[in-house]
Formats: structure tokens, C-alpha cells, sequence
């Protein structure tokens, strides 16, 4: 008999000899996931229950019966071990993202990752993740699987995960009781303590996602703005217009130099005569929820998916007052904005210079811009959606000559590098947004048969480290102002200022002025002279500038 023999001859005897009632296997998962996969959760935990370590002891004691509660109707003998299976593995894929960058996994993070790309999402696999996914999910699950279910009646097989619901629920009930004008304080004010417990936040986030994708199946999208019509400005214009609006990704105004970072990230458009506002925050956090957001009639507190699924955006009102409108992807999609208006598709272009890593570059956008320009004969509005400044992997966002900030950070394993290596990465990232909007700017002053404009705005910021955050997605009521403020860049041409009786010093006056992406939809309908019962002026940012004196120069 070989050695393997004697091991598998061991293991089934071993399996034999001790087996287990399906409620001791679910315990032991649960104390396994408790222990193992939750040290933020142990960590703030501690934090919040200095010096009080009964009150923690009990709440700890009460979130384990509340699990078990909720879980003992998964621990019957045919659905224990695949159920424990799962958690094991779900815990410590959510646990290494909350553990190591700070990333809570709630629904708008899984709405997040149900529409990121292979692409996108292969540079997260990496050598420390493989590793903790072995260590704390394949190794502990081999052993379930190996665990032989104890045979029970009937009776005892029904009755005891309805006992074990109702006696679980009672300890919880009772320990929470025992304080529960503290705990409920703690349940309000840090509500980022919960947040951070696998697998419950990823459990609920995932019931949270189901429930709304379900609400949304058979959606019928309702027009809106089909009153739109172009203004005055138009009726005497002997030139079309061309208005670029990009949309940016994940960049933050923090780390422009154009808003007082002093770090040079913005050599280029500080020489242009363009408009930086310092004070633009996000709808969300993350391009799932954000972009569309950006694009819709809602504000902030009005959206949700179910209201941008069911509405029209602003790129259909645009398309109502007769503008041709076009969207331009080098990201992950335009998350369904782009459903009624023509679009393409520029991130997997064969193509050696820009795409030569399985994904584009920005520069991409250059040579089909100055191809398309040749095309264009009516009123034209351009959507260029961005991959700008994704991370983790930030040093292929830019051409290894634009790595003007060193030693960068050339890995997705963030552990492995600085502070101030990820820091440079991230900087090289913005100063190649930098030169891209640049040469679009050149692109559109050399259209001398059209009037032209840029509006720049990105759809959420990054975290680099700061607080223990990385990469951005956190929930909004606890994210950090870097993961929700964004620059919001503008420049016009003379033409286009004349046009729709604008000017540059007017819109520089509001820079500083407190902004969000709840602007953007009336702002555009303003800045390009759409007139229609769909546009609020107070959210207007060019309302109060029309028909001033230009006193700007190109």
C-alpha cells in the first residue's frame, strides 16, 4: 500500500468515525468565517468598545446567533455542506478586499462588479489574492466537503433548524437587550462597523442587488424633454457646432495641480484658457452608479437604478432638439445611456500603439476624432468615455514615456509597493488626462468651420491609501472626500463663446463655487441653448453667464 493509500485509508476512517450533525458543521463555519475573515470588523470593533469589553463580548455573541439564525435554514443534510462551501469561499474573497484595500462589498459594489469586464477585473487576481482565497476559502472548504453529515431522523432533521432559528433569535434578542441603547447608537452613527462583517454585508448587499434587478426586469423607458428645441443662438449660425463632453474615470481634484495640488500633474491646460472648478462632488462613488446618475434628470437623493433604467437621459433630450449625438467607450460600457444614440466601442481596437496590453489607452481617441471630424455636418455633441485613471494597475493607463513621476507603482499588489509609489502612479495617470484633453482642445481650435467646446467631468475619485482605503466604491455616507470630489473642467471656443453669449471670466467667477453631478444635465441644456421644460436654471451653471461680454481670448 503506498503512502497516499494509507492517507486516503485514514481519512475515510477518520471520516467515519466522527461525523458531524449538520448544525456543528454550520457552527463551525460560522465561527471559522467569524474568526478568520472579519479583523476590520474585529478592528473597529475595538475601537468603538474601548474599555467597555463585556458590552463587545455580548455584541459579538449576539451578531453570531443573529448569523445563525438567519443560516439555520440552510442546515439540512443536503444543503449544509454545499451552503457552507459557499460562504467559506464568498468570505474570503469579500474579506480580502475589505481587509486589504479597505472595499465594502454592499450592493452598489456588486452592481459594480456584475458589470466590470474580464479585462478590467483580471488585474485584481493576484498573487496575494489567489493565496488568501486557498487559505482562508479552498483549504477550510476541502475539509467540509471531507466531513461526513451525521444521519438523523426525520423529526430531528426538520426540528432542528426551526429550533435552532427560534433559540438563536432569543440570545440575540437578549444580548442586544442587555445594552440596547448603546448598540443602537453604535448601529446609527458608525453604520461602516456592519459594514465591514463577512459574509452578512455581502449577503445583504447581494439580496439588496437581486431585489432591484428583479424590480427592474420588464422596465419600459419613459421619454422625457420632448418639448426640446434648439434656442435663438441656432436661427442665425452659419457654422455647425461640436461640443466633446468627457467623461473622466476615477480621477479626483485633489490631485490636480489646476486646484492647487503641488504636484505639476496639469503642465498643459494650466497653459490653456480653460476653466477648472474646485468644489464638484459625485453622485456615487463607482461607474455603475455614478455615470448614469451624471447623465439623468435626478438628483443624487432621486436617483436609483430603477429611475435611470425607466428615464430617458440627457443625451435624449440633446437628441430631441434635433443634436446629433454620439457615445465614444474606452471603458467598460455606458452603462445603458447609450441605448437610443449612436455608439462604438473603442477598448479592445487593434491597434500597437494604445492597446497593445489587451486594453486602450486614451490616446486611442486622437486619430478617430480627426478622422470623424471630416464627417461632420450638423449640430454634433461627442461623448468620450474614458479609462482615465483605473486602477489598480495605474501604470498602464500611460505610455512608459509619460511616467514623468517616479518610482511608480507597477503592480496590482498595492502592499508591495509606497505610499508614494502608488501615490506617483495614480499622478502619471492624471498628467496623461492632462495632455489627452490638451490635444483635444488643439483638435477642436483647428476646426476653423465649427464652433467648438469641451466640458470635462469625471465620474468619481480614488482612494490611495488614505485611512486605509484603496481604489473607491465605499458607500456613500462613509466614503472619504477623495473617492467623491471630481474635477469639472470647461473650455470654449471664441466662436462657440459668441454663439450662446458666454465667456470664460463669467464661468471662472464660479469656480470655487459648491457643485455636483446634479448640475451636469441642466448644464449642458444651458450651455448649448436647449430650450425645454426638462431644464432647471438654479441648477443651471451657465444660467448666470448667458449673454455676457466675452472678455476671454483663445
Amino acid at each position: 500500500m503506498t503512502s497516499l493509500d494509507s492517507l486516503r485509508t485514514r481519512l475515510t476512517a477518520l471520516r467515519a468515525a466522527w461525523p458531524l450533525s449538520p448544525l456543528s458543521i454550520l457552527l463551525l463555519t460560522i465561527t471559522f468565517a467569524f474568526v478568520a475573515d472579519n479583523s476590520t470588523f474585529w478592528r473597529i470593533g475595538s475601537e468603538i468598545f474601548s474599555g467597555h469589553a463585556i458590552s463587545f463580548f455580548a455584541y459579538g455573541c449576539a451578531v453570531f446567533f443573529l448569523v445563525l439564525a438567519f443560516f439555520s435554514a440552510f442546515s439540512f443534510p443536503w444543503l449544509v455542506k454545499p451552503f457552507a462551501i459557499f460562504m467559506l469561499l464568498t468570505s474570503a474573497v469579500t474579506s480580502y478586499y475589505m481587509d486589504t484595500l479597505g472595499v465594502i462589498i454592499d450592493r452598489d459594489m456588486i452592481q459594480n462588479v456584475m458589470v466590470t469586464t474580464v479585462t478590467e477585473s483580471k488585474h485584481l487576481i493576484t498573487f496575494g489574492f489567489v493565496s488568501h482565497i486557498v487559505i482562508y476559502g479552498v483549504l477550510p472548504s476541502l475539509v467540509v466537503a471531507m466531513i461526513k453529515v451525521k444521519r438523523t431522523t426525520i423529526i430531528r432533521t426538520v426540528a432542528s433548524p426551526v429550533l435552532s432559528l427560534v433559540v438563536s433569535l432569543a440570545m440575540a434578542a437578549g444580548l442586544l437587550m442587555s445594552d440596547m441603547k448603546t448598540y443602537s447608537s453604535i448601529l446609527r452613527e458608525r453604520k461602516d462597523y456592519m459594514s465591514s462583517f463577512q459574509p452578512g454585508a455581502p449577503v445583504v448587499g447581494a439580496i439588496r442587488y437581486a431585489k432591484m434587478m428583479l424590480a427592474t426586469t420588464n422596465v419600459t423607458v419613459a421619454a422625457i424633454g420632448e418639448d426640446a428645441a434648439k434656442g435663438p443662438s441656432y436661427a442665425t449660425a452659419t457654422r455647425p457646432l461640436l461640443t466633446i463632453v468627457v467623461a473622466g474615470e476615477t480621477a479626483r481634484t485633489q490631485n490636480f495641480s489646476l486646484n492647487g495640488y503641488d504636484v505639476p500633474t496639469n503642465p498643459q491646460l494650466e497653459k490653456l484658457p480653460v476653466v477648472s472648478f474646485t468644489n464638484m462632488s459625485s453622485c456615487g462613488t463607482a461607474t455603475a452608479v455614478s455615470l448614469p446618475c451624471m447623465f439623468s434628470k435626478f438628483d443624487r437623493g432621486g436617483y436609483s437604478y430603477a429611475n435611470g433604467v425607466s428615464n430617458e437621459n440627457v443625451l435624449d433630450v440633446l437628441t430631441h432638439a434635433g443634436l446629433h449625438v454620439e457615445w465614444w467607450d474606452n471603458n467598460t460600457g455606458d452603462k445603458a445611456l447609450a441605448g437610443r444614440i449612436p455608439s462604438r466601442s473603442l477598448t479592445h481596437s487593434d491597434n500597437a500603439e494604445f492597446c497593445a496590453a489587451g486594453e486602450c489607452m486614451d490616446g486611442i481617441f486622437m486619430q478617430q476624432l480627426k478622422d470623424y471630424a471630416q464627417t461632420i455636418t450638423q449640430d454634433t455633441v461627442l461623448v468620450l468615455h474614458q479609462i482615465g485613471s483605473h486602477g489598480p494597475t495605474y501604470y498602464l493607463r500611460y505610455p512608459e514615456e509619460f511616467e514623468k513621476f517616479s518610482p511608480a507603482c507597477r503592480t496590482a499588489e498595492f502592499k508591495e509597493c509606497t505610499p508614494e509609489e502608488i501615490t506617483n502612479a495614480y499622478d502619471n495617470t492624471i498628467a496623461y488626462t492632462d495632455e489627452i484633453l490638451a490635444q483635444t482642445i488643439a483638435f477642436l481650435q483647428d476646426q476653423d468651420g465649427m464652433d467648438t467646446a469641451l466640458l470635462y467631468v469625471s465620474d468619481h475619485g480614488e482612494s490611495l491609501g488614505e485611512g486605509g482605503f484603496y481604489l473607491h466604491g465605499s458607500p456613500y455616507f462613509m466614503a472619504p472626500e477623495y473617492q467623491n470630489k471630481v474635477p469639472l473642467i470647461l473650455w470654449m471656443s471664441d466662436a462657440f463663446q459668441n454663439r450662446f453669449g458666454l465667456n470664460t471670466s463669467c464661468m471662472a467667477a464660479q469656480k470655487d463655487v459648491a457643485l455636483s453631478h446634479d448640475n451636469l444635465f441642466h448644464s449642458l441644456l444651458g450651455m448649448l441653448d436647449i430650450k425645454t421644460s426638462e431644464r432647471n436654471p438654479n441648477l443651471d451653471i451657465f444660467a448666470t453667464c448667458k449673454d455676457q461680454v466675452r472678455v476671454s481670448s483663445r
